[in-house]
């Protein structure tokens, strides 16, 4: 009873803590300058993209193939947020439907077949560039080893501009002589002797690389030795300045010719050493020493073994044959010179990336491979003004629902009456303010299946506190308590029963959010998440608001208007026994 009489005393600090998590949240969106919720493709556009398949055979894509393309799309879809995105199949066809703008890009990326490779560089040179053309080469992202090297700076030239050296992290320490900073110049990467791979994107290439203009002869000098002819031939024929070949899907088991993702080098590449079907898992964040955007690639145990004994064996080659290439989706990211074999099964992915780029590029890498190389056969742009219309027919039927649960309270309970709507309103800025937080954050788009459910949520929060309501009622009819033992008594009783209610509703949520796709998942969201702002509403405004209205004398001596007046609340009236007599 000294726990009761104690929570009893002190109802305001738990309002207090209530109100320090509006103001908290409050605090959130004023900081984050996000006032307003995300919406989704019905409500707020986006774009809708057709991916037809492409197999190397030219045969139809198998079902197994199409289902698993399904899948890792949706796995990428869902690893960039609760983002309200679609991808089902249709027929042959993956249909990808994105909300906001700029949704084409998140699309394109997400369709990518984003398969890694590391493959052994076995020849180097600068792409052809036509005449007058002296392009920028900007800095290329490359892996390196765990310890963290940082990559050196790259140096470039500019039409009418003179290059000039510029200091570069080589192994020795030295700087670039003005020698090597060509008028064209193109990527090579360095190491430093920690073991890891790390490049220095933008320099020239280092003896042994050929820099002969496009016109000769890109192989001339160049050790032939165990390089495919067919290969080599393809070798000469790419034009990085015009197709990079973005999205090319590369054969792991054959030799391969490449650009640079930025279209100023070409390489020809051995076998792939490491697949990336070994990688187990990537995550983007800051080195903590440099303060630059890093990727972290963890390898499977096969693949960490294929990884040191790969850069294991090239440390003794001659250059370029000690670098070691990242092709990601049929171009070289990054082919750093390694000087160490780099064991243990981790790598990191180190240079230009933002953060933007870097989370996309470990999305990519952790969601794994599509089986299959897609083409864009459609792009619509979705419009919102149906959305709109039903949008706004059903806040219509949410408002009128509201009215009449807040007049069917305010006609039974009375002065209670006022508590549930004083509920329901704090339970509307709880959710507005996590709606909007969790757009900003983790990409939370609201749609009509989320409004659904958070419309149908009004009955689940009005269902909490009537059951503690009649509770508390049910301790006054016996006319042994006071009204304020009854809303400590009556508590202990509700609350089992709300807890109780509320776990099977979110348990429901989370097998429907996790069964059901779309709109389904969508509603299953909302209701989880109302269910949950429905405890905190209960158990920090419902309970303590009561208890503190229960010392003032409008409640506490039954004002007629307080729904807890004495008329109302008298002892009902008990069973007469009769007796019949019996004749005779």
């Amino acid at each position: 009873m000294a726990s009761s009489t104690s929570s009893q005393s002190k109802p305001g600090r738990v309002l207090l803590a209530l109100l320090a998590l509006i103001l908290a949240m409050g605090a959130a969106m004023l900081l984050q300058q996000s006032f307003v919720p995300k919406f989704g493709l019905d409500l707020a556009g986006g774009t809708t993209v057709t991916l037809s398949p492409q197999t190397e055979t030219g045969a139809a894509p198998t079902e197994e193939s199409l289902d698993l393309a399904v899948n890792i799309i949706r796995e990428r879809v869902n690893g960039s947020g609760i983002s309200d995105a679609e991808v089902a199949k249709s027929g042959d066809n993956i249909i990808i439907s994105v909300p906001g703008a700029g949704s084409d890009e998140v699309v394109k990326r997400l369709g990518t077949t984003a398969e890694l490779r590391f493959r052994q560089v076995l020849a180097w040179a600068p792409a052809a560039i036509p005449p007058g053309a002296l392009p920028t080469a900007p800095a290329t992202p490359a892996p390196s080893g765990s310890g963290g090297a940082t990559p050196a700076p790259s140096t470039s030239a500019k039409p009418g501009a003179t290059a000039e050296p510029a200091p570069s992290g080589t192994p020795a320490g030295r700087a670039l002589s003005s020698a090597l900073t060509a008028p064209t110049p193109a990527p090579s990467p360095s190491a430093e002797k920690s073991g890891e791979a790390t490049p220095s994107p933008g320099t020239p290439a280092p003896s042994g690389q050929p820099s002969a203009p496009a016109e000769q002869d890109p192989l001339a000098g160049v050790d032939m030795t165990g390089i495919d002819p067919a290969v080599a031939e393809q070798f000469k024929k790419l034009d990085c300045a015009k197709n990079a070949g973005q999205g090319t899907q590369d054969n792991p088991d054959k030799q391969y010719a490449a650009c640079s993702d930025d279209g100023t080098a070409r390489y020809i590449l051995d076998k792939a050493a490491v697949k990336g079907t070994e990688v187990s898992g990537a995550t983007s964040g800051v080195d903590s020493t440099t303060g630059e955007w890093i990727v972290s690639v963890n390898f499977k145990s096969k693949g960490a073994s294929q990884f040191a004994t790969i850069t294991g064996q090239i440390t003794s080659a001659p250059e370029p044959r000690n670098q070691l290439a990242m092709v990601l989706d049929g171009v070289v990211i990054s082919a750093p010179t390694i000087e160490e074999p780099i064991p243990g099964g981790q790598a990191r992915i180190s240079g230009s990336f933002t953060q933007v780029t870097a989370e996309a590029l470990a999305n990519q890498l952790k969601f794994g491979a599509l089986p299959l190389k897609f083409v864009q056969s459609s792009i619509e742009e979705v419009s919102s003004t149906l959305g709109a219309d039903q949008l706004h027919g059903g806040l219509l039927a949410g408002g009128i629902g509201l009215i009449l649960v807040v007049l069917y309270c305010l006609f039974y309970y009375r002065g209670l009456g006022l508590v549930a709507v004083a509920s329901l309103a704090v339970a509307t800025i709880l959710t507005y303010q996590a709606v909007v937080i969790l757009g900003h954050n983790a990409n939370f788009r609201l749609s009509l299946p989320h409004i659904i459910g958070l419309v149908v949520s009004i009955g689940i929060t009005a269902d909490s506190f009537i059951v503690y309501f009649e509770r508390m009622r049910d301790e006054m009819k016996e006319g042994r308590r006071s009204l304020r033992v009854a809303v400590e008594v009556a508590w202990v009783r509700a609350r089992r029963t709300i807890l109780i209610a509320d776990a099977v509703m979110f348990i429901a949520a989370i097998v429907l959010y996790f069964l059901a796709v779309g709109g389904v998942a969508g509603f299953a969201f909302a209701m989880g998440l109302t269910t949950l702002i429905d405890i905190v509403v209960v158990f920090l405004f419902t309970k303590p608001f009561v208890a503190a209205l229960a010392r003032s004398p409008f409640f506490a001596k039954g004002h007629k208007l307080s729904g807890l007046d004495a008329e109302r609340m008298s002892r009902e009236t008990p069973a007469v026994r009769t007796t019949i007599p019996q004749e005779g």
